[in-house]
């Protein structure tokens, strides 16, 4: 009888029949944290072998945007006229990173961001090099600087200087991410290392003390024994597509994982083999979630209320943060109020219901069934604030206020049933900047590693969370990783 395998459980060195193959280094996942890691490992010479799930390269990056959070100065950044340093990117990064911001990783990044911009152009990303102004989900032309979270919006506006930090792949439309993963893995496969497709990793091979041998994996229908000699390196994703790790670690995220942003394999078990071998989690309730509200950028002078009529957050922030104020809402219930001199859609939702239209601000207000006067008193105090250019409450941007005194109004709903979000995992396996796997005790497994969505990286908040940070820390502390483990020596069998 064939043995049944689990990521949640090593097989152990000593079931072991025969190793079928051996190499130096074996990376789990061939996205954007497996291809840079397997790009530094193979040109440090090492032997490397790349385990696909999919039976192409790619991951969830090859469906993203095609940006990266850099900043601290970049070529791109100067070009533009902007004045960045590495310190206020570090400022920047450890707000948007949350209370539980690792500052080594933090500081690490901020100081690198630069020159990790340099080496990812010289793997043959293109780059235009020019800005685009406004405020964008991703470019929808081939420019490359972008502004793409909360810089210039309270509290981190306050906490550093605001500079724009996102840089796309150059491509007209959306959708750069194929670009990026198409080059990356050129990359990788002309360093020298060796992709499997359709092959899923079922478990570590771990010794008595938890050290970590290889893996088992079914490549090609075939179960097969193969051994790292230096390590294995975990970058198979998050867990949105796991309903039942979602129940048990972030069931908030239950709303985002009916459209879950991933390209159909973040099923958990990359942390799961990670914590088989005594590998510790952190942040694994925090997630990302978005109900985009812009573009266009006239969304913006709308206003967000609960169904108490309120506001609750300042509406110029990162539209990934509103939609995490906008989840928490009571029974889930949110609008955003428009007048006739604002109106739109937004473009990636332009089907949204409108659940309520009046002359006046009350016929809205009944429409929608809210507490009589609560919605009027809301927005008549925000109209004396934006006509004064200024919000005392919630701090939103002078430039992104306007009366909203036009007929006639207009309320766009942003509740779970009428518009569900979309989103993906961000806690996962517990690292050093390095890659090593740290268990609960703070000390590294022998012999593995991670990286990407796998580990909890630098993005490890929902609510400071900015478009192009996962390509960002997937691609570099990938890189460390697989320099990390190049440079170790061959581990006794």
């Amino acid at each position: 009888m064939s043995p049944r395998f689990s990521a949640a459980t090593p097989c152990r060195l000593d079931q072991v029949p025969q190793w079928d193959s051996e190499t130096d280094v074996i990376v789990v996942g061939f996205g954007l944290a497996g291809a840079c890691a397997a790009i530094e490992a193979a040109s440090a010479g090492a032997q490397v072998a790349i385990l696909e799930v999919a039976g192409t390269y790619g991951g969830s990056a090859a469906l993203s945007g095609g940006e990266f959070y850099l900043g601290g100065g970049t070529s791109v950044q100067r070009a533009a006229g902007f004045d960045d340093s590495p310190d206020e990117l570090f400022k920047y990064l450890l707000l948007s990173g949350g209370p539980g911001a690792d500052p080594e990783k933090v500081r690490l990044y901020a100081d690198g961001a630069v020159d990790h911009f340099e080496w990812i152009r010289a793997q043959g990303i293109p780059f235009k090099g020019t800005f685009l102004p406004g405020k964008w989900l991703e470019p929808v032309t081939d420019d490359t600087l972008i502004w793409s979270g909360s810089e210039a919006a309270w509290p981190f506006s306050s906490a550093a200087i605001p500079a724009p930090r996102a840089h796309a792949a150059q491509m007209e439309g959306m959708g750069a991410g194929r670009i990026v993963m198409d080059a990356f893995a050129a990359r990788a496969l002309e360093a020298g290392a060796e992709a499997h497709y359709n092959a899923r990793t079922l478990c570590l091979v771990a010794d008595g003390v938890d050290a970590v041998h290889g893996v088992v994996a079914r490549i090609d229908g075939e179960v097969r024994y193969l051994r790292a000699r230096k390590g294995v390196i975990l970058c198979a994703g998050g867990f949105i597509c796991n309903r039942e790790m979602l129940q048990r670690f972030a069931p908030a995220a239950l709303e985002a994982a009916g459209q879950p942003t991933s390209g159909g394999n973040d099923d958990g078990s990359g942390i799961r083999m990670g914590m088989s071998v005594g590998g510790a989690v952190s942040h694994m309730e925090e997630f990302f979630a978005t109900k985009p509200s812009f573009p266009p950028d006239n969304m913006v002078f709308g206003i967000f209320v609960n169904e108490r009529g309120q506001r609750f957050i300042n509406e110029d922030v990162y539209h990934g943060r509103a939609t995490r104020y906008v989840m928490r809402q009571p029974n889930g219930r949110a609008w955003l109020l428009m007048d006739n001199g604002i109106f739109a859609r937004p473009d990636f939702n332009p089907d949204i219901r409108i659940a309520a239209v009046g002359e006046t601000w009350a016929e809205v207000e009944a429409e929608l069934g809210l507490p009589p006067g609560e919605l009027v008193h809301t927005v008549e105090s925000y109209n004396r604030y934006a006509a004064a250019g200024e919000d005392p409450v919630l701090h939103k941007d002078a430039k992104w206020m306007r009366p909203l005194v036009e007929p006639p109004f207009a309320a766009l709903s942003f509740g779970a049933d009428d518009y569900p979000a979309t989103g993906f995992t961000l806690g996962g396996l517990l690292t050093r900047p390095s890659g090593e796997v740290l268990n609960a005790d703070g000390e590294p497994v022998p012999g593995l590693f991670a990286a990407g969505r796998t580990s909890c990286g630098l993005p490890r908040w929902g609510e400071g969370y900015c478009s192009g940070i996962s390509l960002g820390d997937g691609s570099f502390f990938g890189r460390l990783a697989g320099r990390r483990v190049a440079g170790l020596p061959v581990q006794p069998d």
